[in-house]
This record gives C-alpha cells, sequence and structure tokens, in this order.
C-alpha cells in the first residue's frame, strides 16, 4: 500500500496539533501499529513545532509565513518531511542531548530518537530547513482500510 500526502500550513501554534491529528488518522485507518503510529506522530509534532517558531524571518511577504509537511507511506515505511522557509541552519545543527527538565531544545533529540533514519538540511538554492525522518512500520491485524 501506498498513501501520500501534504499540507501547506500557515506557522502557527495551532497547525501543530492539526498537523499531528490528520498523520495519527491516516496512520489508524491504513492499519499502523498504535505505538509507532504515535512515535512518528510525536516526532512530527516537534519538526512542526520547530518550523513554526523558527521557520521565517518575516522579511518576505507570505514566504515565511507557511511550512509544508509531506508524508508518504510506501510497502513498510513512513518518511516524514518538514519544510519551512527559514534562515536555516548554519553551520548544521550539532544535536546534543540536552536536560529532560530544559524547556528548549529537545525536539531534535526527539525526533532521532523516535524515527530509524533523520536528515536535517537546507533547501537546494533557497533558504529554509527540510526536516526528514523515517520508520519501519508494523500493522495491526485488521487494518481499516484493507477492510472497507
Amino acid at each position: 500500500m501506498s498513501i501520500w500526502w501534504s499540507l501547506h500550513l500557515r506557522r502557527e501554534a495551532a497547525s501543530v496539533p492539526l498537523a499531528r491529528r490528520l498523520f495519527i488518522g491516516t496512520m489508524e485507518t491504513a492499519g499502523v501499529d498504535p505505538d509507532v503510529s504515535y512515535d512518528l506522530s510525536v516526532a512530527l509534532s516537534e519538526a512542526c513545532a520547530n518550523a513554526v517558531e523558527h521557520g521565517g524571518d518575516g522579511t518576505h511577504a507570505g514566504c515565511s509565513e507557511a511550512y509544508r509537511v509531506t508524508a508518504y507511506l510506501d510497502g513498510e515505511k513512513c518518511r516524514i518531511e518538514v519544510a519551512d522557509s527559514g534562515p536555516g541552519f548554519t553551520p548544521f545543527p550539532d544535536v546534543r542531548p540536552v536536560r529532560s527538565d530544559a524547556e528548549h531544545g529537545r525536539g531534535l533529540c526527539l525526533i532521532r530518537e523516535l524515527a530509524d533514519h533523520v536528515h536535517i538540511g537546507g533547501k537546494p538554492g533557497r533558504g529554509g530547513t527540510v526536516v526528514s525522518f523515517d520508520k519501519i512500520l508494523k500493522w495491526k491485524k485488521d487494518p481499516s482500510l484493507l477492510t472497507a
């Protein structure tokens, strides 16, 4: 089974739970194991929160006011990409573990812990950052998408 969807979201805090709910609904309908769906949804939330907080500089009319979430379920793997129009990381981010009680800086560490593979980089030829991560999927016994 292959499913692909993409969302173009405003850089507002309310967009984070919206993206997470849509993702979880898709995963549930496709029959993905709830524990795997939960891990990926937490990673997605962290990536979206980073795009909302850091994903624009406010100088380009409309350009930096949105970010994009794309999810691919293809066979046994799910890949998620969150792309923004912010200044990007210069140099590449040094993602180190932070204290568990820290209020900031845990997002990229959580994504790395919850996903099988993570890539953080810039958009070729443009500003912004793309956070992509994937995970091997596990399936429920009776997925509703296959029995409908």
